[in-house]
């Protein structure tokens, strides 16, 4: 029995990954670590800020003061004026919403990020404020906290949630709070659904 859906949004609600890692790419290019778009994509998959600052001191040495905060600030420029939708994920939503049952977001970006995001695809009402990011927990994913806070808040035990994923990360971080976790990427962990029209039929059939 499905009693909540828990959204991943980079890679399943927002094609923001190409965007925000090019903006990556070029940051840590200056600071003296070589890499292209698709070397970020693979280094920091799924990761939070927070997590990837050691990664690249450790490559680098210690960042500047304020960089993070300027990495942020230029991820959202650059996602309120160039960010689409994954396609399919308005129909998954909206097949979501259908089945009555609450919904959350749940997301390892920061909170300005994930405002820019909702509010660019206008996808912040499917979730009546059930919004989280890795600014609202104690850990970020692949740690339980998000999906466990999301849950507390669909009014819902852990163990009757569906997590929809696309990273090994954030497939962890499902798992390991108890939900039923499906993947729309293959080889993370768990089962795997074709893409978010796949993910709408599956919450059609699944009502």
């Amino acid at each position: 029995m499905i009693g909540a859906i828990l959204f991943d949004c980079d890679g399943v609600l927002a094609d923001s990954e190409a965007l925000a890692n090019s903006v990556v790419a070029r940051e840590v290019t200056a600071l003296g670590w070589p890499m292209d778009m698709e070397e970020a994509r693979r280094t920091f998959l799924g990761m939070a800020l927070p997590d990837m600052e050691p990664r690249i001191e450790a490559r680098v040495g210690r960042l500047p003061s304020g960089w993070s905060r300027a990495l942020a600030l230029e991820i959202e420029r650059e996602l309120s004026v160039g960010l689409q939708p994954i396609p399919g994920a308005e129909a998954a939503l909206e097949a979501a919403r259908a089945t009555g049952r609450p919904m959350a977001l749940c997301s390892n970006s920061s909170r300005g990020e994930l405002a820019v995001k909702l509010g660019a695809l206008g996808f912040g009402k499917y979730f009546e404020g059930r919004v989280f990011s890795f600014e609202d927990v104690a850990r970020p994913k692949p740690a339980p906290d998000l999906y466990l806070a999301a849950a507390q808040a669909c009014g819902v035990a852990p163990a009757q949630c569906l997590v929809v994923e696309d990273s090994a990360t954030g497939a962890a971080a499902g798992l390991a709070a108890g939900c039923r976790v499906v993947g729309i990427a293959p080889d993370i962990g768990v089962p795997y659904l074709d893409g978010m029209a796949a993910v709408a039929a599956f919450l059609a059939e699944n009502a």
